[in-house]
């Protein structure tokens, strides 16, 4: 298999696409952690939409740090709708310091010498708040058409570039193909949107025994000389028991049927 870049596909941007590619993930654990600092690392319930962007990169073998531009909010849209209730748990984690003055060299017998944690060193207990069961549907548009069909082609057959995970390298991800929709634009009005809903908080209706949470998650990246840097956040509004959200003059999507909002 040969990794890619940006500068291997044709730019095609600037076209509306009326199509998206829908797939399911899923995985045992998941960890999609909070960005502001806790001793407790907290998760958030739905996986920002970075890492979605990221998941994809994954599949299709995308240099780090080189596919920002192709998920732009111009170029892109991805909806994200929980398809079983979002339970979570805590687990206490031993862990060793990775940071450079804890690392240990180890020499071998040819001329590459490898670092690696001090195992001589006390550990350090961490509480991980993890997802049990997490499982989401995932719909894609791409402008690329390129990016659009390599995707389509690694999802129909199955194959992953890198091992697609639920946050953790060691919460891996299983990923199933549902197929290629047409996207319906609906003007606004007052319905159940059975996805995330992005950035109209204000407009869900709330009702006894249907309870709605809200989180706030990097939404978009860029590069710079320092690596990344996140653009902007955005609000997402959900059910935990990953119910259909009411709202009021929203507009949405339509996709096999259900109604969802793209960011």
């Amino acid at each position: 298999m040969t990794q890619h870049s940006l500068d291997d596909w044709d730019d095609d941007f600037g076209t509306e696409s009326a199509e998206c590619l829908s797939f399911e993930l899923r995985g045992q654990w998941g960890h999609f952690r909070r960005v502001e600092g806790n001793i407790v690392k907290q998760t958030y319930r739905i996986p920002p939409r970075t890492t979605i962007a990221g998941i994809i990169a994954a599949i299709l073998g995308l240099d780090r740090d080189s596919y920002y531009d192709a998920f732009a909010s111009e170029y892109s849209g991805i909806a994200v709708q929980p398809i079983e209730e979002l339970r979570t748990m805590n687990l206490p984690q031993n862990t060793l310091s990775t940071a450079k003055e804890d690392m240990k060299t180890v020499p071998t017998r040819g001329h590459a010498r490898i670092s690696m944690p001090d195992s001589t060193k006390l550990r350090q207990q961490h509480n991980y708040e993890v997802l049990v069961d997490p499982a989401y549907r995932v719909d894609i548009q791409l402008d690329d058409a390129k990016l659009f069909g390599e995707l389509r082609t690694r999802l129909e057959e199955g194959t992953s570039y890198y091992p697609p995970s639920l946050g953790l390298s060691e919460y891996l991800a299983e990923v199933e193909y549902i197929g290629t929709f047409d996207v319906e634009s609906c003007e606004a009005e007052d319905t159940d949107v059975d996805s995330v809903v992005v950035e109209a908080v204000d407009d869900i209706e709330l009702a006894p025994g249907n309870p709605v949470r809200v989180e706030r998650s990097p939404g978009f990246m860029v590069a710079d000389a320092g690596g990344r840097t996140t653009k902007k956040f955005l609000s997402l509004a959900y059910s935990p028991d990953a119910e259909p959200v009411h709202v009021h003059d929203v507009e949405t999507s339509r996709v096999d049927g259900r109604r969802v909002m793209f960011s």
